[in-house]
């Protein structure tokens, strides 16, 4: 990849992660944090680190989020807000 795609790769990523702590939303809070893994996934698979690229796609992006989706709608509220 050239080092514009990089740029661009890395502002997203920061976009994605920022946005992430931002949300109130505890699914849009894994979606995005989903979207970021993907990103690092890849940004790792530009710097030729394919190995990495695929397992940061499958356990970040894909079983993390997964898991983490399926904790938030198998929990229930303490408080009513």
């Amino acid at each position: 990849m050239t080092w514009n795609t990089d740029i661009i790769l890395f502002i997203l990523a920061i976009t994605a992660a920022l946005l992430a702590l931002g949300v109130k939303d505890l699914v849009t809070s894994v979606v995005t944090l989903t979207v970021f893994s993907f990103i690092m996934a890849l940004l790792y698979a530009g710097l030729g680190a394919v190995d990495v690229a695929f397992n940061e796609a499958v356990i970040g992006a894909g079983i993390s989020g997964v898991f983490l989706v399926f904790t938030i709608f198998r929990t229930t509220r303490r408080s009513q807000d």
